[in-house]
Formats: structure tokens, sequence, C-alpha cells
């Protein structure tokens, strides 16, 4: 059989020091070692791969495209060792449960993963919040247990239920009336982005970002204040919002939902966790 090199934690953890602080200096005393340990360490990194990760110049530190690519394994790596350990010899014998959710339902779910968590103390949760696409891809990756996203309906989730969006502006000030449009929206490859952009370009209008957040709650406040259309949940209404429609030339759109993934071996804690989330959100199962 053939068998590879195993990467040292302690080297990916140096590794994945340099990277985020862009300095062999800085990462030193981030893991409390001797900045030449640390240059040695990923030449070790280096010459067990056969590639260069890092580009070293006298005023920073760059990733190599295989330095990039190795940061997120290492990554990954290193919060698995510490779930390893966690399960099997700390406090959290009945194991991790990794749970990804849009921001705008962090807060609301609140007292419901506090009364979960109240009832299952030997279980570490660790709740993560972000882009839904963010989100499912590090569950596709493995990195998360259970998501609830919000996608176009492509991926079949487990449970699921429609998402109502509305097109918003400001009573007050109206930015559809101004040329170009300006837009409030997330950033590249966020959600309802494209489906903006590419609904004005079809009206002929002429668009530019006024406002770009990857908070939802920012986005709705910056449209109801007129910096720009916004296409959002109806959920994130505000008193100062002007809905726009058909009126305006601009059509429903009705293709996107919230939902929620585990997997086939998901255990009995995210199972009932699962069950939970589906009851609150109003989710169907499928």
């Amino acid at each position: 059989m053939t068998r590879y090199p195993m990467f040292s934690p302690q080297l990916l953890i140096s590794f994945v020091a340099v990277c985020e602080t862009s300095s062999f200096t800085r990462a030193a005393d981030r893991v409390s070692l001797s900045q030449s340990t640390i240059s040695q360490q990923i030449r070790r990194l280096e010459e067990l791969l056969g590639k260069a990760l890092l580009e070293r110049t006298s005023h920073e530190v760059r990733l190599t495209e295989e330095g990039i690519k190795l940061l997120s394994y290492a990554r990954r790596i290193i919060a698995l060792n510490e779930e390893a350990h966690d399960a099997l010899t700390g406090p959290w014998r009945d194991g991790v449960l990794r749970l990804g959710m849009p921001e705008d339902l962090t807060v609301p779910t609140i007292d419901l993963l506090a009364e979960f968590k109240r009832e299952h103390p030997h279980l570490r949760l660790d709740v993560s919040s972000g882009l839904s696409r963010e989100l499912h891809r590090a569950y596709l990756l493995e990195e998360l247990d259970l998501v609830l996203v919000k996608q176009v309906r492509v991926h079949l989730p487990r449970a699921a239920r429609a998402e109502p969006l509305l097109w918003f502006d400001s009573e007050k000030y109206p930015a559809i009336e101004q040329s170009p449009v300006p837009i409030a929206v997330f950033p590249v490859n966020g959600l309802y982005r494209e489906e903006l952009c590419e609904t004005l370009e079809g009206l002929g209008l002429r668009w530019r970002v006024g406002y770009s957040s990857g908070g939802l709650a920012a986005l709705a406040a910056a449209s109801a204040a007129g910096l720009g259309v916004s296409l959002l949940p109806a959920s994130c209404r505000l008193q100062g919002h002007r809905v726009l429609g058909t009126a305006e030339g601009l059509p429903p759109i009705e293709n996107f939902e919230l939902a929620l993934f585990y997997r086939d071996t998901a255990s009995p804690l995210a199972l009932d966790l699962a069950e939970r989330l589906i009851s609150f959100c109003g989710l169907k199962h499928h």
C-alpha cells in the first residue's frame, strides 16, 4: 500500500499562523516559538510536498497557489485534531456538533440553541453564521455537520420552505428614479445579487453598487435610507421601505428557499436539533 507523508499538526499550526499574520515574526509570537523555528517548519513542509508554499520578500509574505490549496486543508486537519481530542479526552463525551446558519437567523434561534445546549451539557455545539453559499461549501467539505441556508432550488435538502423576496427601495429617497440606479447588495457571489443585476439589465437600466455588505440587516437599512434598491427576504421589510414591483417592471422572484442539510450519518443529537429547527422555521421534510 502506498504511504503518503504525514503532516505534523505543529507544522500546520505554524503554517496557518504565518498565512494569517503575513509575518514570520508575528506567527512566532502567536505560537510561542522562535522565528527561526517557524522558518524551519515551513521549509520542512515545502520539502515534504516538493513545492514552494510561500513567496517571501523583505516586506511581506504571500501564498503561492500551492500554499492557498494547503491552507484550506491545514485548517480542516487542525480543527479535526482538536475535535478528536475534545471528544475523547475532554468534557465533550457526546461529541461535537457543528451548525451553520445565515446571520439573520442567529438571533431568532438563540433561545432554541441555548435550550438545546443546556439539555446536552456534554455536547460541544459550535455555531457559525455567514453567507449561505459559503456555509453550503463548508458543509460539502465536511467542515459543518448541519446547515440552514438560503438557496435557489438546486441542491436537494432534507427540509425546506419557500423564501419570499421583495424589491425594496426608500419611501422618502427612492433610488429607482436615479440613473444609474444605485443598488444595495451582498458582495460578489452573494445571494440575490445576480438576480437583481440581471433584472435591471433586462429592463435596460444602468446600475452601480451604492452599498455592499455581508449583513442582511445592514442591506435592509441601507435600502430604506435611500442608498440603493435591494432584493431581500420579505421578513427584512422596515418602516422606511417602499416595495417595488410590476409597476416598475420588476418581476416576482419565487425560486428561493430556506433549506436544511444534514447527512445520512448524522448523529441522534444532530437529528434532534434538525427537528427543532424544522419546527421553528416552518420547514417541510423532503
